[in-house]
């Protein structure tokens, strides 16, 4: 039997809000890492796909969905007065709204992704409005009226959450490796002039998803290795980006936002469609998806050295995502067609035959040119580290086990993000379930592997500028 660290008791109710994929591979890192009252678990999802799953464990499910109506009503009957951790892992919930509410009752909090009620991603016409910008925004603003107080963890899955401390493991190393001075920074401010005194222009959350399944996928089904829904609804939000200092390009559909931080941009086409090169180990150069993430816009935040609207320096920072291939042709078919397809499959650890998530930042546009620094969690590492996910959704549910384990360690730090938060602890506690993290330099500009039988609209005189990274 292996023996696992106990990071901890959590007194109080634990409720697990959604159950999809993510959920049902949190539940037993939950189970191996803590001490808490087993009658006092509670999942609450509305279409529970496995029931046999909970009562195995004895735990409770309520089998509804929260919505603007009933949400106070059901989560106070859940935690009562006795306190505990609210585990926020699903779609169509207003995570601002439910950490208010956890925070209200001293709960402690934490979710992957700002998300808003259901309908909010398709009926908003304001497409500034939809972007993750605004409802990060929203956030930074309760943070704002309501500091300090019980520990609400905002945004803390693999990305947004894990990226944010790679990025911090990422500068220590290009530091050691360029003759600086490794001193740790202690503060927002020392990371950020850290990062500028580098020279790193910018950032992409590059990933390569090439896990697969013997069976192809059939039409009419959208198929991925983490939650459709959740893919689909920020695949139809606007791409955007945080905007570095460094750019001399201003794309043509491309909008800046007049109030808030002022970190980032947004495109007015969806992300999902939206292609850019970057680079990971196994493949090298690649297409990425320009999928919107929280991340792209609070590493550039957070890393911004100087006024807001116009600062000092600030790197360009955005996802740059190749699903599995599975998902890319569902991607096609459903942009293709005009509809979303009816039925929804997730891969997982049982059907998949091979590949890995190779999941890291690369850090652009320094003397070393780029660094990319990450997890490459193949799918038969994570069948030996953790049971039911796959290795896309490890890297996640392990990032909510750090995220917890921070809390639990800090229950009075307020509303935090992933950047916010001590990267080291956090990674000490998830670095068992993320295969090799491993550090990659590459010579590769997005100058380079270019077709030269057509002419393109690029800056030779700098390669990395977005202009050169945004596929034409």
């Amino acid at each position: 039997m292996a023996t696992y660290p106990n990071h901890g008791r959590i007194d109080g109710t634990i409720a697990i809000i959604g159950f999809g994929s993510i959920g049902r591979g949190t539940l037993p890192l939950i189970e191996r890492h803590f001490d808490y009252d087993a009658r006092k678990v509670v999942v609450i999802e509305p279409e529970l796909a496995d029931h046999t799953f909970l009562t195995q464990r004895g735990i409770r499910h309520i089998e509804l969905a929260l919505t603007r109506e009933n949400y106070r009503e059901v989560l106070g009957r859940v935690f009562g007065e006795d306190g505990g951790f609210c585990v926020n892992l699903s779609v169509d919930t207003s995570s601002l709204d439910i950490m208010k509410f956890c925070r209200e009752r001293g709960v402690l909090y934490i979710d992957t992704v700002v998300e808003p009620w259901a309908g909010f991603y398709f009926e908003t016409a304001d497409n500034a409005a939809r972007t993750n910008y605004a409802l990060r925004q929203a956030v930074r603003d309760e943070k704002a009226r309501n500091p300090g107080g019980p520990t609400a963890i905002s945004c803390c899955g693999a990305n947004p959450g894990m990226v944010s401390w790679f990025v911090k493991e990422a500068l220590l190393k290009l530091a050691a490796d360029t003759g600086r001075d490794v001193t740790m920074p202690r503060d927002r401010e020392g990371w950020a002039r850290l990062m500028q005194s580098l020279g790193v222009k910018g950032i992409h959350i590059a990933e390569r998803d090439t896990q697969k399944s013997a069976r192809p996928k059939r039409l009419g089904t959208f198929v991925n290795t983490w939650s459709v829904e959740g893919f689909i609804a920020e695949g139809f939000q606007p791409a955007e980006l945080g905007w570095g200092t460094h750019e001399r390009w201003f794309p043509e559909d491309g909008h800046r936002h007049a109030t808030g931080c002022q970190a980032a941009i947004w495109l007015n086409r969806p992300g999902a469609i939206t292609r850019v090169h970057t680079w990971c180990p196994t493949p090298g150069p690649q297409f990425g998806f320009l999928v919107t993430h929280n991340e792209a816009i609070s590493i550039s935040d957070y890393y911004t050295v100087g006024a807001g609207a116009a600062p000092d320096y600030r790197p360009t920072c955005h996802y740059a995502y190749h699903p599995c291939d599975d998902a890319v042709l569902s991607l096609h078919e459903m942009f293709g067609s005009g509809r979303i397809q009816e039925k929804h499959h997730i891969l997982d650890e049982n059907e998949i035959i091979e590949g890995k998530d190779e999941l890291g930042v690369l850090l652009y546009g320094h003397e070393k040119n780029a660094l990319w620094y990450g997890s490459r969690l193949s799918i038969e590492e994570t069948r030996e580290l953790a049971p039911f996910q796959n290795a896309t959704g490890l890297q996640v549910s392990s990032a909510v086990l750090a995220g917890m384990v921070w809390a639990l360690e800090n229950p009075e730090a307020g509303i935090v993000e992933a950047d916010e938060m001590d990267h080291v602890r956090c990674l000490q506690v998830q670095r068992p379930y993320l295969g090799p993290v491993e550090a990659h330099y590459t010579d590769w500009t997005p100058l380079a592997n270019r077709w030269p039988l057509f002419a393109e609209d690029i800056d030779e005189t700098d390669p990395w500028q977005f202009r050169n990274v945004l596929a034409s």
